[in-house]
């Protein structure tokens, strides 16, 4: 008789959850597969259609038979684009042996916490932040340290929190401006703040800078590598095509930093996936090399959009909303609902107000828990105005429904 073979997951697994927003994702899609009309504002990418000369450029690779291998680390045409990119938008410059190009932003961030992070290092994480940073640091054998933005401030980064969080062990600091889910932007005179610190306790820098180009008002998304040549050389940059380009199935992400750090990742990379795909890579190539042309559009549409979500969300009893510095997401104080009842079943953590959504309202909303927050939710608003309009009007029927 043959027995079931006994095996036992890696330790390091313990620690990891699934992604909430892919997860709500995938409940929204089954959904709507069996029929129900659901409007799904967990997802994190544009709705935007990729431009079209984008598309083009990657058909004109499969027609011009560029589907090989190609280096590591990205072909020099997305390499020098890149390059050019930094000088032309942040004048900072980096040579094509400072790049990797990865598959995406969440692969390049992964490769260099593998290459950075040995156990027991800490790792200091702004919270709320982004869900994958702590599982990607506990996968790598790091401590994430959690570093309080407070929404009187706008959910912007201190320095004063970032002392108050500092140890002999903490060896990395990790950015996200704008931030996902906060919208939140670091200002120049903070982030000098910041930078100042990380020479003096000897910090590497992780700048996720993936939403750079999506800001509002007056603020400006500015690069701690931009303030002194010595943080430049202390800083690893992330950043891709996904947010800003609408390219975010065509997973491609770069980052740019000290050239010993960099060829550490190119290794990484060269015995895991090997290079990102050929075909993504030349369409990656002249998205960046088009500017802002294809970009600026989708910016002044997403300006509208905040403008009229937060407003409405503002007038649903229970909700409150500060406008977000930059990103596409709005982030729910849902406070004054909390302990509030439906149908005599009390909805007591954001993740059961999540269900609530979903199952009355057909609305998908993610938990702030899985991003540091117990208090509040992220709705994107990439997506039409109408959409929006009909997404909260939902949520405020549902609301008056509760007891």
């Amino acid at each position: 008789m043959s027995q079931t073979p006994k095996f036992t997951l890696s330790n390091r697994l313990s620690r990891l959850k699934p992604s909430p927003t892919l997860q709500l994702a995938a409940r929204a899609r089954e959904l709507k597969e069996q029929g129900i009309d659901v409007l799904d504002f967990s997802g994190g990418e544009p709705d935007f259609r990729t431009p079209e000369e984008v598309g083009e450029a990657a058909i004109k690779a499969i027609r011009d038979g560029f589907t090989k291998y190609t280096a590591v680390g990205g072909i020099s045409e997305l390499k020098e684009a890149i390059v050019a990119k930094f000088e032309r938008d942040q004048k900072i410059t980096y040579t094509p042996k400072d790049i990797v190009v990865s598959c995406g932003a969440k692969h390049s961030l992964f490769q260099i916490f593998q290459a950075l992070v040995n156990p027991g290092d800490q790792v200091l994480l702004p919270s709320p932040a982004w869900v994958s940073y702590p599982d990607q640091i506990y996968l790598n054998g790091g401590e994430p340290v959690f570093v309080p933005c407070r929404e009187e401030d706008g959910f912007r980064l201190t320095p004063e929190a970032v002392e108050a969080a500092i140890t002999p062990r903490s060896k990395i600091l990790v950015l996200n401006s704008p931030n996902n889910p906060t919208g939140a932007v670091i200002g120049q005179r903070a982030l000098e703040g910041i930078g100042e610190l990380a020479l003096k306790h000897n910090l590497l820098v992780i700048s996720d800078e993936i939403y750079e180009k999506i800001v509002y008002d007056n603020h400006r998304s500015i690069s701690i590598a931009t303030l002194d040549p010595r943080l430049k050389e202390s800083t690893i940059i992330v950043n891709g095509v996904s947010k800003t380009y609408s390219m975010t199935g065509w997973r491609i992400g770069y980052a740019a930093g000290p050239r010993e750090i960099m060829q550490a990742v190119d290794s990484i990379q060269s015995q895991t996936t090997s290079n990102p795909t050929s075909i993504s890579q030349k369409a990656a190539a002249f998205a960046l090399s088009s500017g802002d042309r294809f970009f600026l559009p989708m910016l002044s549409a997403y300006g509208k959009r905040r403008e009229a979500v937060v407003e409405a969300l503002n007038q649903v009893p229970g909700i409150t909303c500060k406008k977000p510095d930059g990103a596409f997401y709005a982030f729910l104080n849902i406070s004054g609902l909390l302990g509030k009842s439906y149908r005599g079943h009390p909805l007591l953590n954001v993740y059961e107000l999540a269900e609530f959504f979903l199952d009355v309202a057909k609305v998908t909303i993610v938990p702030g828990a899985p991003f540091g927050n117990d208090h509040h939710m992220r709705m994107s608003f990439a997506a039409s105005l109408s959409v929006l309009q009909a997404g909260i009007d939902r949520i405020r029927d549902a609301v008056s429904r509760m007891d």
